[in-house]
């Protein structure tokens, strides 16, 4: 890629804007090249091996389902000023789940709370106190609630471990939003006793059926990119396998003894705590000698995604900062070359978004400098630099499209081939247009960091709303300026490379009425209606989630 983006760029070019358009794109390629390849590796494992666990995971992990029960395993939620009347509901049906098959007793439940508002404080006090006079005569259940939340959500596990954390040999980690079948659960435990030397084993966790048109478009193609990409990074990661912090299982005394979260020094010159610890938390299990694996199967192991443009960025910012303090991470002693180059990949996976804004604007800058598109760029490895480039982009969500097209019960399973076709191309749009506005977010909230800005952990808003003009305005007016000026420099330099223009940055220009858009009701409504942008689970619900009583699922019930 970089050889033909070096063929690309002419000698009209002065030496130094062609030597900073190939240090940004390399930049950008380390994180585009692994999900290249993952992709490859997956769609071929899934096609051609007829049981991708044998070639995955060993022999002991494959089968044991037949094992039983002889550990006791904690079920940590961890819940911050969130809506309680939800997170008992689905701790409700996980627990009439274990009763069910008759493991409840090998489970203890613990309702971590770091939450801050005096009343949900005291609302969360009595309905974890009713669930427990409900059920705690057949499930151990405790919830307490920390004074100060100190490092986070790794430090509220943390401050578990030092009290409890000896009484169990396991722990499921879960968010307040984590939904997990008692088959899911029970699964990760017999794989946890069939390997000692197995730390951290995560499951493959999907979005859970919404109504939101936003976290429908959204969570397709996650989905659809997540089958391949998981199951090929599976099998060369190996026992370097990733933690994402929830709906996972963890073996308790390493993680207590080797584990611990090191603080880092900003810019500023202060201690802070780490962000995403999850990652962290991994491969310090693997300095430690123990394995870090995932379950590459979609396991009844659910998550909810962000309803609104708006609350997808605030997520993804937290995530940007904490793996971008990373940087401070690389050089622990006694790592793994493989647990170095995950952690370079986690920086690199957002370092590349100000990379591929500066080159919008210089190529831009460029083409209305120079006399013609044709003395900007050589034509003749222009185009295939361009495609190639988007290709490599979405080659993960092609690999499991082709995964699912190619096969009759899978394209069945997300509604039929040509309502799976669709629903492939409104998502693919949106995702198109989706990427600048990441970009641009990620670069300007680098640039308020890199000036001492303190970021954190806001609260997360998971239920479905309405995203008026203004606030859009207020957040998107950057995004809007910068793909007007960039469109129109193209417009009025050369017509004939606008459209490629408009591929790379064209979401920048709607950025206002994309993120209005996607937030309303009657949108959400509609894909329901004609079952677009479906989950398996809408199209087949499964009884589990039938109790959950999601908006999603009941409409394609009375439908």
């Amino acid at each position: 890629m970089l050889w033909l983006l070096d063929q690309t760029l002419n000698h009209y070019f002065p030496p130094f804007i062609h030597w900073t358009l190939i240090v940004l794109f390399s930049i950008t390629l380390p994180w585009m090249v692994i999900g290249f390849w993952n992709a490859i590796i997956g769609f071929l494992i899934c096609f051609f091996v007829k049981k991708p666990l044998s070639i995955i995971l060993p022999p002991n992990l494959q089968n044991c389902e037949d094992c039983s029960f002889n550990s006791s395993t904690a079920l940590l939620l961890c819940i911050r000023n969130e809506d309680s009347t939800k997170v008992v509901r689905n701790l409700e049906i996980m627990i009439d789940g274990l009763i069910k098959v008759g493991s409840e007793r090998y489970f203890h439940i613990y309702i971590l709370s770091d939450s801050t508002t005096e009343s949900i404080r005291e609302l969360e006090s009595r309905l974890f106190e009713k669930l427990n006079h409900e059920y705690g005569q057949q499930i151990n259940i405790v919830y307490r609630c920390r004074e100060s939340n100190a490092g986070y959500k790794a430090g509220n596990i943390a401050n578990f471990c030092q009290q409890y954390g000896k009484l169990h040999d396991f722990a499921i980690t879960l968010d307040a939003d984590s939904f997990m079948t008692a088959a899911a659960m029970t699964r990760l435990v017999k794989m946890m006793q069939s390997d000692q030397q197995l730390g951290i084993l995560q499951g493959l966790v999907i979005g859970l059926p919404s109504s939101s048109a936003f976290t429908r478009l959204f969570q397709y193609g996650m989905r659809l990119g997540m089958r391949s990409y998981t199951m090929g990074s599976a099998w060369w990661q190996s026992d370097f396998g990733p933690y994402w912090g929830h709906n996972a299982i963890i073996r308790l005394d390493p993680f207590m003894q080797y584990c611990q979260l090191p603080e880092i020094k900003t810019i500023t010159g202060h201690m802070k705590q780490i962000l995403s610890h999850d990652l962290v938390e991994a491969i310090l299990m693997r300095r430690a000698g123990f394995e870090v694996r995932v379950y590459p199967y979609e396991d009844s192991s659910w998550e909810e995604n962000p309803p609104t443009l708006t609350e997808y960025i605030r997520r993804d910012l937290r995530w940007c900062e904490g793996n971008l303090q990373y940087i401070n991470l690389i050089t622990l002693p006694h790592l793994k070359f493989i647990s170095r180059l995950q952690l370079a990949l986690a920086i690199f996976m957002f370092l590349g978004s100000p990379a591929w804004i500066l080159m919008m604007v210089i190529c831009t800058l460029s083409i209305a400098i120079f006399p013609s598109a044709h003395e900007t760029a050589n034509e003749t490895y222009f185009y295939t630099f361009i495609w190639l480039t988007l290709l490599m982009w979405y080659l993960p969500k092609v690999a499991s499209a082709l995964n699912v097209l190619l096969s009759t019960k899978e394209s069945q399973r997300f509604g039929g081939r040509w309502r799976f076709s669709i629903s492939l191309v409104l998502e693919t749009i949106f995702s198109l247009l989706m990427t600048p506005i990441a970009w641009l977010n990620h670069t300007i909230f680098m640039m308020s960091l890199a000036l001492g800005r303190q970021g954190g952990w806001a609260t997360q808003t998971r239920d479905d709303h309405t995203i008026n003009i203004s606030y859009a305005v207020k957040q998107f007016w950057p995004h809007t300026l910068l793909g007007i000026g960039l469109a129109s420099t193209l417009y009025f330099s050369d017509k004939g490379v606008t459209f490629f223009g408009l591929l790379l940055f064209g979401g920048l220009l709607v950025s206002i009425p994309l993120a209005v858009i996607t937030s309303q009701a009657w949108l959400g409504n509609l894909m329901m209606k004609y079952k677009l942008l479906s989950s398996p689970e809408e199209i087949s619900t499964p009884g589990e989630l039938i109790l959950l009583r999601l908006k999603a699922l009941d409409h394609h019930q009375t439908n």
